[in-house]
């Protein structure tokens, strides 16, 4: 078990996904600086209950899984403001949490082992393939692309790869992505975002 500061949002970051933040509450700057400090990783939970910018007599509830996030770039546009871009390394489950008199979250994280890689497999092609499809067309708008949670190498061949982008990618609500992060088979978390997929109409 590992004593890890957290950052609660309304979308989930997955491993090797790119997550961009402009960081500008006090208590955010503050973990953001001792992260880049000390060369350290944060850890990243989509919220249950509560909104990212703390508000009045608003209660934050974080998800109990998430995901360790690297700082790969940043810059400070103004001394209250900082934009960075991370990326995500290791899931991770908590057996508590804790917020701090800062308003920073903690938690006690075990590490969880990274997926194994699985072909995908043919019922499953098509998500692979229209998300292929999505990276093509992003990849004749650089400045949308840079916006958005995919960068390369691009896993296509992966089953959870492909999961794990769809998911960071689609509307879904909170409780959804707390639950395809605990799904440990690369497949199971792919067919159930196919699912999905299917039945909004995305795929073709």
């Amino acid at each position: 078990m590992a004593q890890i500061p957290l950052f609660p949002l309304g979308n989930a970051l997955f491993p090797a996904g790119v997550l961009h933040l402009r960081i500008f509450e006090v208590r955010y700057l503050d973990l953001i600086k001792r992260s880049l400090a000390d060369g350290t990783e944060f850890g990243v939970v989509v919220l249950r209950q509560g909104s990212e910018v703390r508000l009045p007599d608003s209660v934050e509830e974080p998800a109990m899984i998430g995901t360790m996030a690297r700082i790969d770039d940043w810059r400070a546009t103004m001394p209250s403001l900082l934009e960075i871009v991370c990326r995500g390394t290791t899931k991770f489950r908590l057996s508590s949490v804790e917020l701090g008199k800062y308003g920073v979250w903690t938690g006690e994280a075990e590490m969880l082992p990274d997926d194994v890689n699985v072909a995908i497999p043919d019922t499953l092609q098509i998500s692979a393939d229209t998300l292929g499809k999505l990276i093509a067309g992003l990849q004749r708008d650089p400045a949308r692309a840079a916006k958005l949670p995919l960068a390369p190498p691009y896993r296509l061949d992966e089953c959870g790869w492909v999961a794990d982008r769809w998911a960071e990618l689609l509307p879904l609500p909170a409780h959804e992505k707390e639950t395809l992060l605990g799904i440990a088979d690369p497949v199971a978390r792919l067919a159930r975002i196919q699912a999905f997929l299917t039945d909004h109409g995305v795929l073709s």
